[in-house]
């Protein structure tokens, strides 16, 4: 039996970053993945492939449909799907290669296999042709990640039922994807086939897209995704799918009708949610309960039972790249015996749909619902220098202010950059800096972060550029 100080299962953001953080405390440590590479959902699957697939799909866009033409600029692109598709695969690979490399020179031992809890402190790999490893540990990490949803009626059978991670590898552009499950995989993913020249159609149960965002947000960037031609059904459940030769027939009824209308299309992306990869661990050996969507509950210390943490989509909260780190940190710093902590309040949420969406803290319904009372400042970005010279008129930056204290209470940016200048927001409310002395930061010119500045002087009243 090979023994180490803390074993983690699962090489995705939260387990190798957890892995990387406790072998630089001192700890031995061994990451176990279950996958045919590392990285996990983040890099191989989802954040990274959506993000190359939306940058890319962009530049088509802009150099196809002569959006440059006003700046003098005439072009016209051609689509080479399989390249595109080549470059994401080739980045995708790239970046596994890094985490190798960063577990290698952190001195982690990687194990591949599928790991299983066999009582406290211990660890059963399994591996091909029936083999299997035990493994010691004196703490163990659970960093196995989330799965997407499948809908009830309709399993994934990745041909015409497509999960994202298929959305995201389609070696042709479909003539009709339908979305069910307008949350943020999918509009990035409607996003991206919308450029390439799909006709996209968004199916969500709820009276709103993205139905956590702060309701400003979420009716810019309907309008937006409107504008670009996305058809969005909202209210909308599917009730019946009809697999067939040409596609799929989606039976759709609207909340304020009985009556059922029939979508056909060619293939169906479900982004209904995603749901903690835990099924399998054993569990039940070290006494953990799941919570019913299969999320490890901890009381806000990432600690289970019996030397069982968990961090990332496996925990309950938030399935952000960004949370999985700051937990995977704290983890290894609690398991040394560090005050290791997470501000969930300065987590930001970033879409990177066009325009841009990028949130912290509160919004206004939270804080309504809890009876505070705050200010806003709202500054739109046509007055911004900036979106003069790229011809940019839609967006905003919108501030809340706790009016007793002055913090920043919440941060709703919408529009080109939002997902840089959030960390701005989130700095400042780290930090407890007050909305005035925000106000003060001085910005280069021009530049999109002076919008922050004229937000926070709209809070106090006497915004300059508007």
């Amino acid at each position: 039996m090979d023994h180490y100080d803390v074993i983690v299962i699962g090489c995705g953001a939260s387990g190798y970053n957890t892995a990387i953080r406790a072998s630089q405390l001192g700890f031995s440590v061994a990451c176990v993945e279950r996958g045919a590479n590392v990285g996990g959902t983040g890099i191989r699957t989802g954040c990274m492939p959506s993000r190359l697939l939306l940058h890319t799909s962009e530049i088509y866009e802009l150099t196809s449909k002569g959006t440059n033409a006003a700046f003098g600029i005439h072009d016209a692109a051609t689509l080479d799907l399989a390249q595109m598709m080549a470059y994401k695969t080739a980045t995708v690979e790239r970046m596994s290669k890094t985490v190798h490399q960063l577990l290698r020179k952190h001195g982690v031992t990687l194990i591949y296999g599928n790991a299983q809890l066999a009582g406290a402190g211990t660890v059963i790999v399994g591996k091909t042709g029936g083999v299997t490893q035990m493994l010691c540990g004196t703490d163990i990490v659970i960093a196995t990640g989330s799965e997407p949803t499948p809908l009830t009626l309709a399993p994934f059978d990745h041909r015409l039922i497509l999960d994202s991670a298929d959305a995201l590898a389609l070696e042709r552009v479909p003539r009709h994807l339908a979305i069910v499950g307008a949350g943020a995989v999918g509009v990035e993913v409607g996003t991206i086939w919308r450029r390439l020249g799909a006709r996209v159609t968004l199916i969500e149960s709820r009276d709103r897209i993205c139905h956590w965002l702060d309701r400003d947000v979420s009716a810019a960037l309907a309008r937006s995704l409107m504008h670009q031609g996305l058809d969005i059904r909202l209210s909308t459940d599917v009730v019946g799918v009809d697999r067939h030769i040409a596609g799929v027939g989606l039976q759709l009824r609207a909340n304020d009708s009985p009556a059922l209308t029939t979508l056909e299309v060619e293939r169906v992306v479900v982004a209904i949610g995603r749901r903690p990869s835990t099924a399998g661990l054993n569990l039940a050996s070290v006494g953990a309960q799941l919570e019913s969507a299969g999320a490890l509950p901890h009381p806000g210390s990432l600690f289970v039972c019996h030397g069982v943490w968990v961090v990332g989509d496996a925990a309950a909260g938030p399935m952000l790249m960004s949370k999985a780190e700051e937990e995977a940190i704290a983890c290894a710093e609690r398991i040394a015996g560090l005050p290791g902590f997470v501000n969930d309040s300065t987590i930001p949420y970033v879409l990177y749909t066009s325009p841009e969406v990028a949130v912290i803290g509160k919004t206004e319904a939270q804080l309504q619902a809890t009876g505070a009372t705050y200010k806003v400042g709202y500054c739109p970005l046509a007055v911004n220098a900036r979106a003069t010279i790229t011809g940019t008129s839609e967006g905003f930056v919108k501030l809340l202010v706790d009016a007793q204290t002055s913090l920043i209470a919440g941060a709703h940016l919408v529009g080109p950059g939002a997902a840089d200048l959030v960390s701005q927001v989130s700095v400042a409310m780290e930090a407890s800096m007050i909305c005035e002395d925000f106000a003060r930061v001085c910005h280069p010119y021009p530049a999109w972060s002076e919008a922050l500045r004229q937000a926070a002087m709209a809070a106090g009243g006497w915004m300059m550029h508007a």
